[in-house]
This record gives structure tokens, sequence and C-alpha cells, in this order.
């Protein structure tokens, strides 16, 4: 019996349903743009939107699937001293998707991934796509036990894939069933029903859900991401999503299971034919030996870009970027730095950066996408003034499972589509400038109050970054008359960086105190966790001027 579906199906139906009907018309509303003087309609219309784009693969494990007929003995990933061919790879994730079929999995469920990084991951998740169900992943080590209750309550999971040695972490009820991926009986590869594994026919169509993801929530409480394949395979499967990956190169897999940047690394690469190195513990080690990395700035900047001479193409997303660490990359391989939320798959604007770059932007729409920069009431900024942004396009998220009240809040027809699509808010604060590309101002929660002005806290770590003062700032509000920021390296130049602030920002932008530190401690995510550093400087941390990450790098 089929378990009875969770999230809100009126409106996660009309997402759908209306992201099939834009891809049938792409033309702006004129009506909608005529608060902008003529020039600024045709900016925002031609700025605002990416390119038009074919989607080879309905859903994205078809796309690993072709890989695998066509490359069948070539290594699709390694762990450790494992490795496994995408032959091995393919018949695995079929057998496994049989069993679960058994099960009563099919399209429109949904199923645990709840391990952490290993070989039998990928097979857990390609099995899963397989069936036509979608995967929600966690990793079983970081997580507490109340948050996947939660996460399985929420998505409706009957069915949970871990490993062995993590299984008894999993807080499952009755109704619920566990198996462990690595303890399978899985067929040997010379006996004869390997390869006859028969694949139940309810292949994913591209408004099937591919995976949910968990974010964190203002509240405090996950919110369930429904991200379909179709959203999937428009940002993997085209340039500049697909990264240049082909057949031969390694691609780094860094990430915690539970960010969506782990989609792009894990589907991106299995997705066109590349060899997927799973890192241990010591990241930096997977990254010196790949072609393509995919990482969130703070995870990047503890490289050592010298080591890494098979670089080609590193991408960075997830938060601010500084510049110096962007120049640096972008002198030994291709540079793209971007932008997007989980609601808006992965990422949905990109730039190429070059060291000569006059500056350093989350870019443009990535194909099939469009961004619009508003206002307070939804109207059209006019080029080269600051607004919300809101995201279009086929990159737009099915909604929030069983949240009708955020999904309302948050995906509102899109006006100038007005093709009965959904634009996204993402709550990122952004301006055209006159290349066509969007600079970056923070989110609407970072524009605070100090002494009565109102502050944008990245603008002062841009400010920062940019005089070459230190590598990297991060900015706080400490009360309402205090500003704080923290800076790295150690020996960062404190004095110059009051004077960078000094000379190019208002007096109330000045932070009353700047701290320097080795490094700043990371997230599960990867990402800089400013909690951690805020809590440094309101407890009076007696060791806040050495102070390194105790819990390594990410989780």
């Amino acid at each position: 019996m089929r378990m009875e579906s969770h999230s809100d199906p009126v409106n996660a139906l009309s997402l759908n349903r209306s992201l099939e009907e834009a891809a049938e018309n792409r033309g702006f509303n004129r009506q909608a743009l005529r608060g902008l003087s003529p020039d600024d309609q045709k900016k925002f219309e031609s700025y605002g939107r990416g390119p038009d784009r074919q989607i080879p693969h309905p859903a994205i494990h078809q796309a690993f699937e072709s890989q695998a007929q066509k490359h069948e003995n070539m290594i699709a990933a390694q762990h450790k001293q494992q490795q496994i061919t995408y032959g091995e790879l393919n018949r695995k994730a079929s057998w496994l998707a049989a069993e679960l079929a058994a099960m009563g999995i099919g399209r429109g469920d949904n199923v645990g991934l709840f391990l952490e990084r290993s070989i039998p991951m990928l097979t857990g998740l390609i099995g899963i796509l397989k069936t036509g169900a979608a995967y929600v992943p966690q990793d079983v080590r970081i997580t507490p036990q109340t948050t996947l209750a939660d996460v399985m309550e929420s998505a409706g999971i009957r069915v949970v894939l871990t490993l062995s040695h993590l299984a008894d972490n999993i807080p499952v009820r009755d109704n619920q069933k566990v198996l462990a991926i690595d303890s399978l009986d899985f067929p040997q590869e010379g006996d004869r029903n390997y390869w006859s594994v028969m694949v139940p026919r309810s292949a994913a169509s591209h408004h099937d859900n591919c995976f949910i993801l968990f974010t964190s929530g203002t509240t405090g409480k996950p919110n369930g991401v429904q991200v379909t394949h179709g959203n999937v395979c428009n940002i993997l499967l085209t340039e500049p999503g697909n990264l240049g990956i082909k057949p031969g190169y390694k691609v780094s897999q860094l990430l915690n299971i539970a960010f969506d940047m782990a989609a792009w690394e894990i589907l991106g690469c299995l997705a066109q034919g590349g060899t997927l190195v799973i890192r241990e513990k010591d990241f930096t080690e997977a990254v010196r030996h790949c072609d393509v990395v995919i990482a969130t700035p703070s995870i990047l900047a503890k490289v050592d870009v010298s080591q890494c001479h098979k670089i080609k193409t590193v991408a960075v997303a997830g938060e601010p970027c500084p510049r110096p660490l962007a120049e640096k990359w972008a002198a030994k391989c291709r540079f793209i730095n971007s932008c997007g939320p989980t609601e808006t798959t992965i990422i949905n604007t990109a730039q190429h950066f070059r060291s000569h770059s006059l500056n350093l932007t989350i870019g443009k729409p990535t194909p099939n996408n469009t961004v619009y920069v508003l206002d307070e009431h939804k109207q059209p900024c006019a080029i080269g003034e600051v607004g919300e942004i809101w995201a279009g396009g086929k990159g737009v998220s099915a909604g929030y499972i069983n949240n009708p009240l955020l999904n309302t809040e948050r995906y509102q027809p899109d006006p100038f589509m007005a093709d009965g699509s959904f634009m996204f808010r993402t709550r990122d604060l952004a301006r055209w400038n006159e290349d066509g590309e969007l600079e970056h101002f923070g989110r609407t929660d970072d524009q605070v109050k100090v002494k009565g002005f109102r502050v944008e806290l990245d603008a002062i770590s841009n400010t920062m970054e940019s005089s070459g003062a230190c590598q990297q700032a991060v900015t706080l509000k400490l009360n309402d008359k205090e500003l704080v920021t923290f800076v790295r390296p150690a020996n960062a130049s404190i004095q110059k960086c009051l004077k960078a602030v000094e000379s190019k920002l208002p007096y109330y932008c000045l932070p009353s105190s700047i701290v320097a530190l080795p490094e700043f401690p990371v997230t599960a995510r990867g990402k800089t966790d400013k909690r951690a550093l805020l809590s440094m400087i309101q407890k009076k941390d007696s060791s806040i001027n050495t102070r390194t990450e105790k819990e390594g790098v990410i989780a």
C-alpha cells in the first residue's frame, strides 16, 4: 500500500504544472514593466533572463544510466581503498530498486538516505531514484535523533537506507523499516540473475521529486524543500552548471550530503561520466587529485592552491566569496562564483570570474531561469538600484513539504512571465551593474540598524577584503550600538581594515572592535559559523586570539 503524500498537493501540483507551461512561453509581460524607463525595460528583460537551453534527459538518474551504458568499465567513484565502476554501480542500484519496489516504494514516495559519505551511499541514492521515489539525505553522525524523527515524519518516510554501523542511530517507529545497504545480499557479478534485474517501470518524469532537502528554517524547525528532476537536470546538464565535467575527470565529494551542493558534486559528476573522489577525513587530499572542485568559500580557503596541479574548474556557492580567494584560484583555473538558495535548485546565477575582472559578482541567470530585482512592493527596481532578488524559471522548486503558509509567502505567481509560473523570494539583496551582472549585497537579514542608521554588514566585510588587509572578513551586529568584525588570518592588519572602512563608508559603519583569528569556525554544511563567532565575543573567550576550529572542517 502506498503511503499518503505529506506535501501540500495543491501547491506542489500547481507549481509543477506552472513550470511545464512556462517552458512553452517565456516571453516577458511588458505591462508589468511599465514603471521602468524604456531603456531599463529592455535591460530588465535582457539581464534577467538566462539563455534558453534544451535538457537532454527528463530525470537525472537517466543521465547516469546513459553514462553506464557507454562507459561500463570506467570508475564511477572511489573512497579510501575502494572503487566501483559505472556498470557495477548501475546493476547494484537496479537490484536495490527492485527490492524497494517489492516493499511498495515507487513514484511519489520519499526514502530516507541516512548515512555518511561512502560508496554504498551512491548505490542507495541511485537505487531510490530508479524506483521513481525521492531521496531524503541526512548525515547520521551529526544530526540529532530528534531532527531525524522530525524529518521522517514530515516527509512521510517509511523506509530508511543506511549503513550497518549507523542503523542503531535511527529512531524508527513500528511502521518504518531500516535497510543497511552494506549488509544487503547483492548478487555476485557472475550470478546470471544479476544481469536480469527487472527494475520496476515507474521511471520518474521531470516534474517528480528527485530529492527533498531540509533547511534550518527561521523558526528552528526544518523545512523540507521539494526539488524535482526537472529542476536538477536544468542546472546540472547545462553550462555552466555542468562545469565541463566529462569522462576521465575526477570530481571531489567534500560536502555534507544534506547540503544541496553535495547533490551538485554527486549527481553532477555521475551524470557526466566523471569519477567521484569521496573524501576521507583530510578533505584537502581529495582536492589535490581532482579536476573539478565544488565547495563553499570557507572550505576552499583551507586548500593550498599550489598543491592542486590537476585542477581545471572550481565552483563556489553557499556564502559570499572574498575577492582575494577568488583571485588566487582564478589565476590557477576556471573559477565560477555562484549563488542560489536550495529553493531555486543549487544555484540560479553564476559568474566566470577572471583575475582581471573588474568586479566579483554573482553573475547572470543560469539557463532557463530568470532573476528579478524588486522593491518591497514587488515592483521592478531601476537598473543599478538595490532591491531584493526574486527568482523564476525552471530552477524554482516545487515548494515546501506540508507548509502551505510558507509556500504562499515565498512562492508567488510570476507577473513578468504571465504564464502561470511561480517566482521565489530569495531574501538576497542585489543590483544590476552595467555589464548585466548581479552585485550581491548580502541578505535582507544582514541589513541591520545601528545607532539609528541602516547598515549593510556585507558592505563592511567586502570593503576590508578588497583593501587587501585581510583574506576574509565577517561583520556582525553585537548590539544596537556596536558592530564587531572578525578577520583572518591572525596576522591580518587591523589598522588597515579600519582605515579602509573609514575611507569608503559612513562613520556609523565602523566596527567597535575587530578580532583577528587564524581560522573561522564552520557549520556542518561548510559555511562560516556566525553564531559561533558571535558567541566568542559575547563570552569574552580568553582564547579568542588563538582559537582554532576543534571539530575539523566539515563532518
